[in-house]
């Protein structure tokens, strides 16, 4: 493609319709490195049939994908002001849906409640975490970390500082310490996220950004060019994701 080619083709992909958390317009365009752990293999190596259940900030596929007892189930989920909610889907099931910010309000849940919780790319107060979960019960998460496509994002935007550069494993484990929950396990690692074309690349930050703050197409022409040459160089071009996982135990 010649650039003017090219700039038609990155503005029809930053103007691309993107709803429900949907990755399908990237499909064979993308390739992520599979992480050395399996967030679900480890929850449902813990999770027992009869546990009461905590998802917090749940994204509902997953959790439905471990198949738990809904009566034994509960989650929290961010209110939407637009007026869509995952309740639509989990209460006709029968699990209990609570609408809270789970990153600043307190769990609408009494003390010692849950003998698992679990949050998956959410939010969280760790204080309250402790305090809902039985003592013996487990926490497990798996977090994005403060790192995650910084490389991409300082090549789009030179001299981009990431948001959250202490979110990672040995501060969040030392934050889990204080607030006196015992540590089980703790594994980091920064899988490579490749795209096969320059449009696929454009459409990744324009969806996500928190990530590529002031991205856009006429703000980054120039670096989106450097990356299509790179591209047809070598057939694709790198970014890093960040990803931490933590198991953490309140003591009995």
């Amino acid at each position: 493609m010649n650039r003017d080619e090219l700039y038609a083709f990155w503005r029809f992909e930053e103007n691309f319709p993107f709803s429900g958390w949907s990755f399908y317009h990237l499909e064979d365009r993308w390739e992520e490195e599979p992480l050395p752990w399996d967030f679900r293999a480890e929850v449902l190596s813990t999770l027992r049939h009869g546990d009461m259940l905590l998802d917090v900030d749940t994204g509902g596929e997953f959790l439905l994908s471990l198949g738990h007892p809904y009566e034994r189930t509960a989650v929290t989920e961010l209110p939407n002001p637009d007026g869509g909610s995952i309740a639509n889907e989990l209460a006709p099931l029968g699990i209990r849906v609570a609408s809270c910010d789970a990153s600043t309000d307190e769990l609408p849940f009494d003390d010692c409640t849950f003998d698992v919780a679990i949050c998956r790319h959410g939010s969280y107060v760790r204080r309250e975490l402790y305090r809902v979960l039985k003592p013996g019960g487990i926490m497990m998460m798996q977090q994005i970390g403060g790192r995650n496509n910084e490389l991409l994002a300082r090549r789009l935007l030179p001299g981009h500082e990431m948001p959250c550069p202490q979110h990672h494993l040995s501060a969040e484990v030392a934050r889990f310490k204080q607030t006196d929950f015992e540590i089980l396990d703790a594994r980091e690692y920064f899988p490579k996220l490749r795209f096969f074309d320059s449009g696929a690349v454009v459409y990744y930050a324009r969806m996500m950004d928190w990530e590529f703050p002031g991205f856009s197409v006429d703000a980054c022409k120039n670096e989106l060019y450097a990356l299509e040459k790179e591209i047809a160089e070598r057939g694709y071009v790198q970014s890093m994701q960040h990803r931490f996982f933590i198991v953490a135990r309140k003591p009995r």
